[in-house]
């Protein structure tokens, strides 16, 4: 949910455990089968399509572009919140979690986006906002109230209105009728969901162990919206600040333990749904509950350097060369270690919350070898909407429900050259954020129709994964060359009797890489990317890549 969470760094304590050492040791049974092949897209539904010219988008809006998804060649889409909400926070502010916002539609509406998108075999995620609500919500307009009720002991709340310091948490004070300061998530308007203190504070009776009342009320509601919405066709979860839900669990023990009974659930009611979490710790996060973890820019240096600038250092997938795929691979080699067999990594492309864009400062080149990174690697990729085009973040926007910086990678989808992108009919002072200006601004009618656009790219390289076992999610992955400070990337992706050989050249220099000698081949037969790269010399082979390009071979002994 957010690119940086400083107010949650003690909440989020296990942010800092080492790659090798998970917080517990339950392992889950099953992964959906649907999963291997899975390339999941992420809607933003206020700026993806309006259907209505009301200048938002909608749930009638996405049914609409279905052919357009199912084309590109994905399998599951992943829609951030829709819940109704007094959107201070786009939606992660849920007033009420069985009910669709009425900007996007119905409840209806959303099961007919389930059925409709089942019949082109793609698969709708929704996003759980687990550790808290908006205090708007019934439950906290209940909760916040001077007499005792069902719903006193749903949130943290402290024990005095004057006391308004508590290490390690923040607290809104002097908010609300009861005589009390609140525990936020993050913004004010967020009170936190009480999920109970792994380990409480004797000098503060107020918090509550996990096996409280209150705790035990919150922890069996959530099950129940799960129920709720998966009964309705939801595909899973992606499960909002995953890592945060109990308090003072300096080790994610008592988190983990959570999540590992839902898994538990799941797998017995529910075994072909599935969750992803935004925690950024796989090695804690997939052997404790969830078929996906993502890497994410706030937990993860190596991810963010992939296509982002960090401080003075350019991207790794960057033109001058200066960054190495060294900077990802030492992180996510024991990661991929610790969870392989377990569950997947999950690696976006972006999502609402990163900024700038994967298409600010790359062509159409520079997008189709980041794509072919990121659809030939081990996991599930993750792609956000517009990043197949190369949409690009809009700078100087002013905040717009809580986007503050990033709003401008928020904006409309660009569809075509008509007014407003073909996102919207209505006037474009009344869209929910403006369409890119730029004369050259992408949009998907043109890039369709042009066979060397980073669209079409994609399409591509989301179809060969899917036709090639050995680059489906659980296909086994090892590095041939990644050397520091050179390029090019050579990596193996294998499964069953099926060898697949990746090589990736971001810069704008030709390069050339030996191969181990261990790697040997009658023939290497080429399936995307540029041909003839490979060449063999004795008993070894030579990649020579020329600048901003890639390689896709099948290894024929």
């Amino acid at each position: 949910m957010r690119p940086l969470l400083p107010s949650l760094l003690m909440a989020l304590s296990t942010l800092l455990l080492p790659a090798d050492e998970p917080a517990a040791t339950a392992t889950p049974a099953h992964t959906p089968a649907w999963l291997e092949n899975a390339v999941f897209y992420q809607i933003y539904p206020q700026t993806y399509r309006d259907s209505n010219g009301d200048g938002i988008g909608d749930l009638r809006g996405i049914i609409e572009k279905l052919p357009y998804l199912h084309e590109l060649g994905v399998t599951a889409l992943w829609l951030s919140p829709c819940y109704d909400s007094p959107f201070g926070d786009a939606g992660y502010d849920v007033a009420d979690f069985y009910k669709v916002a009425p900007r996007y539609g119905t409840n209806d509406d959303l099961r007919a986006l389930f059925a409709e998108a089942k019949k082109v075999g793609i698969r709708v995620m929704l996003d759980l906002v687990a550790g808290h609500t908006s205090n708007q919500c019934e439950w906290f307009r209940q909760s916040q109230r001077h007499e005792r009720n069902p719903y006193t002991d749903w949130y943290i709340w402290n024990d005095n209105v004057w006391d308004w310091f508590t290490p390690g948490l923040q607290l809104v004070v002097g908010g609300a009728e009861r005589a009390a300061n609140y525990v936020p998530n993050f913004f004010h308007f967020q009170p936190a969901l009480n999920y109970g203190f792994a380990q409480p504070d004797p000098k503060a009776p107020w918090q509550q162990p996990i096996t409280a009342p209150g705790p035990q009320a919150v922890r069996a509601e959530l099950k129940k919206i799960m129920r709720f919405w998966f009964d309705l066709g939801a595909a899973g979860f992606r499960v909002d600040m995953a890592g945060s839900l109990v308090k003072n669990d300096p080790d994610g023990k008592a988190t983990a333990a959570l999540w590992a009974e839902f898994r538990a659930w799941m797998n017995t009611e529910y075994p072909d749904r599935a969750m992803v979490s935004e925690w950024s710790q796989p090695q804690i996060a997939i052997p404790n509950g969830f078929h996906m973890d993502f890497l994410l820019p706030f937990a993860k240096p190596g991810y963010k350097a992939l296509f982002r600038p960090d401080g003075a250092a350019v991207p790794i997938f960057d033109r001058s060369g200066k960054n190495s795929i060294r900077t990802f691979l030492d992180e996510f080699e024991p990661l991929y270690t610790a969870t392989r067999g377990q569950g997947f990594i999950a690696i976006p492309s972006g999502n609402h919350d990163t900024v700038p864009r994967l298409g600010n400062g790359r062509d159409p080149r520079d997008l189709a070898v980041a794509m072919a990174f990121l659809l030939t690697m081990p996991g599930v990729p993750f792609i956000y909407y517009g990043d197949e085009l190369g949409l690009r973040a809009l700078d100087g926007l002013p905040s717009k429900e809580g986007g503050y910086g990033r709003t401008g990678c928020r904006t409309p989808m660009q569809w075509d050259a008509s007014a407003n992108a073909g996102f919207s009919t209505a006037s474009a002072a009344a869209l929910y954020l403006p369409v890119d200006p730029a004369a050259d601004r992408p949009n998907v009618a043109a890039e369709l129709a042009y066979p060397d656009s980073a669209l079409r790219a994609t399409q591509q390289l989301i179809a060969l994964r899917k036709a090639h076992p050995s680059l489906a999610a659980s296909g086994d992955f090892q590095v041939l060359v990644a050397e520091k400070d050179r390029w090019p990337f050579v990596f193996r992706r294998a499964k069953g009797d099926e060898v697949i050989v990746v090589a990736l050249n971001p810069t704008d220099q030709a390069v050339t890489a030996t191969l181990p000698a261990a790697v040997v081949a009658q023939s290497l037969v080429p399936l995307a990317g540029t041909s003839d790269t490979f060449r063999r010399e004795g008993d070894t082979w030579l990649v020579t890549l020329p600048p901003v390009s890639y390689t896709v071979v099948r290894v024929a002994e």
